[in-house]
């Protein structure tokens, strides 16, 4: 055996997350662990790799000594002057971004003859003089994998490293996975069941930090159909009652005039023109580092170069007078920088209730009002269990629903929802997208909407823009 787990069991702020969990992976298997939100895996992927305290037995064999990597889903780095945390606008400031190490410094350290391989297999010879602060997702990701790889592990264990992916970049890292076992490396992948590669030879299902069914791949399968569950039962407070809109005065939300923006010589986006009218639904798609974020930090107010372009947000010119607040209250934002962003101290219900104010966390007192109105959306996408509690030591899923939580709480007249079901299980992206639809059948609300993955996208959605390395296609 490679690895033998016997009764290994965690337990993290008097919860026990993981509950004796007992299995054994051959030399030959390549293993997926799967499981709904909540359900332990990641906490086992960070006890395999000894990164938290457990109670049990973890053994490597035949020696007992192995090389281990773990990719975790969070990208982690450091500025120059070696200082972790940033604020959501810092990779939108062109000053702030040049105070970041570049993906060919973070590289430099490796002489490895199989960089220049990885750089070109993983296509990011492109990304090489980009600031870390500016990269996509999925820009990361690849840098994360070409990081380890270039380590030579015997064993690499990957949390949930679909994640944030477009289409191409899924394919590609499936199929690096697939080379990375046919070069005799060992795997265990974190991910949903329809993301789990080729190479996967066993699957080991997870359920409230128990070991359901594992074995192999086809079995596990074959046994574990997802079944939809009922979304129509009835909540202690309705949505109407909660999501009461404000007035929408306005013909429309955004109107967008060549816009150009570049850093540096580069341009990101190139003679963009868009318009959006009032109740209107988009989904705005294209490849990771297309320029979706750049285009949507327009509308937020996060990028200083829209002062420099042709932009109307709810029928006013930008720059003719309105604060970046009076813009901010009437949108509701999500995405997976924001959620990055916020301090990992942050309790759940003051994270939900910093969307009143428009701030990553919460530097006010809210009044009894406002602490009645999180309440009630706590409630109505249950997690008001989690109050108390601080935001990271709750499971990715669990996190996901905290941040959309925040950005409904002011039930706002621009709704948008950068990837907004990211790292959510299928029954919770159902769910999701459930309340988005029972939203929008009681309100016109204007609504921007991004996903990789075309089953994510709500059904209401009429309205369709891609962009491709900054052009509009």
């Amino acid at each position: 055996m490679l690895i033998q787990v016997k009764d290994v069991s965690v337990t993290l702020n008097n919860k026990k997350i993981l509950d004796g969990i007992t299995c054994s992976i051959g030399e030959n298997e390549q293993w997926a662990i799967v499981g709904s939100n909540g359900s332990g895996k990641t906490t086992l992927a960070h006890a395999l790799a000894n990164k938290i305290f457990y109670h049990g037995e973890i053994k490597f064999s035949p020696t007992g000594n192995i090389h281990l990597a773990l990719i975790e889903q969070h990208h982690k780095f450091k500025n120059k002057q070696n200082i972790e945390q940033f604020y959501h606008q810092q990779r939108f400031n062109s000053a702030d971004a040049e105070d970041t190490l570049t993906v060919a410094e973070i590289l430099c350290n490796h002489n490895d003859q199989k960089l220049d391989y990885w750089i070109n297999y993983f296509g990011i010879k492109d990304l090489l003089s980009k600031p870390m602060i500016q990269l996509s997702n999925g820009e990361n990701k690849r840098l994360q994998l070409i990081n380890e790889m270039l380590k030579n592990p015997d064993l690499i264990i990957l949390d949930n490293p679909f994640v944030g992916l477009d289409n191409n970049g899924r394919e590609i890292l499936k199929e690096a996975l697939n080379k990375i076992a046919k070069d005799g490396k060992k795997i265990i992948l974190i991910c949903s069941e329809k993301d789990i590669p080729e190479c996967i030879t066993h699957i080991a299902l997870l359920k409230e930090g128990r070991i359901l069914d594992s074995g192999e791949k086809q079995n596990i399968l074959s046994k574990n159909k997802y079944t939809p569950e009922d979304l129509t039962h009835k909540h202690k407070v309705g949505i109407k009652e909660i999501y009461t809109p404000q007035e929408a005065d306005f013909e429309f939300a955004v109107r967008m005039q060549k816009i150009n923006i570049q850093y540096n010589n580069k341009h990101i986006l190139k003679n963009i023109d868009w318009k959006i009218r009032q109740g209107e639904k988009w989904c705005l798609s294209g490849p990771n580092g297309s320029g979706k974020s750049t285009l949507l930090s327009l509308i937020t107010g996060d990028n200083p170069q829209a002062f420099a372009n042709h932009i109307w947000l709810f029928d006013k010119k930008k720059g003719s007078g309105e604060s970046i607040w009076d813009i901010k209250k009437k949108i509701g934002h999500v995405s997976p920088e924001i959620h990055l962003c916020f301090d990992k101290g942050a309790l759940v219900e003051d994270v939900v209730a910093s969307g009143l104010y428009d701030t990553i966390g919460l530097f006010k007192k809210p009044s009894t009002n406002d602490l009645e109105l999180v309440s009630k959306w706590m409630s109505y996408l249950s997690i008001e269990k989690f109050k108390g509690k601080r935001l990271f030591n709750l499971s990715l899923g669990e996190q996901r629903a905290v941040m959309l939580s925040r950005a409904l709480v002011k039930s706002p007249l621009l709704l948008i929802l950068d990837e907004p079901c990211q790292g959510l299980d299928e029954h919770q992206t159902n769910k999701f997208n459930h309340l988005i639809n029972e939203i929008c059948k009681i309100q016109p609300v204007t609504m921007i909407y991004i996903s990789h993955y075309e089953e994510e996208i709500p059904r209401n959605i009429e309205n369709f823009l891609r962009l491709e390395k900054g052009e509009l296609i």
